[in-house]
């Protein structure tokens, strides 16, 4: 009981299945939207995309033309991609888990911004051939992508509460 003798103060837990979740359904969206969009805004095909991922993984030698399909680029890319889906999406659900619908949309949008911002501008040191690919496509499908995984986490969340443990209580 906390010191007014009212019910005790609770703090929300973060769903972690539901982010789980969320980043593989997100994740999805944001391939899909990737693989569709890209090959009209910035020419090429589909597996560029593919093998730009798959670069991660297998190194930029994967990038070397024809752009065709590879299967070992295709399972590169995937795994690549759904880990960093899911990762992002443990991040965001960390932060939007009390937020509500709206909030965990408008977060989770915001959120993908700053993951745009920081892939684009950072993370492109080490992988400099994403650097072609900034623009707004991509900054677009990033902003979807949060908007999708936030909403989603709120839409999927099992609310759990537990009580606060506050120190100062029990040692009166």
């Amino acid at each position: 009981m906390n010191q007014t003798g009212d019910s005790p103060r609770m703090r929300q837990l973060v769903d972690w299945s539901s982010a789980i979740w969320a980043g593989l359904i997100g994740g999805t969206v944001f391939l899909i939207v990737n693989l569709l969009l890209s090959p009209i805004l910035l020419g090429g095909n589909a597996w560029m995309q593919v093998r730009l991922l798959a670069s991660i993984v297998m190194g930029p030698e994967i990038l070397a033309p024809p752009a065709t399909f590879h299967a070992g680029a295709l399972v590169a890319a995937l795994i690549s991609h759904y880990a960093l889906s899911v990762g992002f999406a443990l991040l965001v659900a960390y932060v939007v888990h009390r937020w509500g619908l709206i909030g965990g949309i408008v977060g989770g949008a915001v959120l993908g911004l700053f993951l745009y911002a920081i892939n684009f501008y950072s993370v492109t040191y080490f992988f400099p051939q994403f650097f072609p690919m900034r623009g707004g496509a991509m900054l677009v499908s990033h902003l979807i992508f949060g908007a999708v995984v936030g909403g989603l986490y709120e839409a999927l969340e099992v609310e759990e509460f537990v009580p606060v443990n506050d120190s100062s209580a029990q040692e009166a």
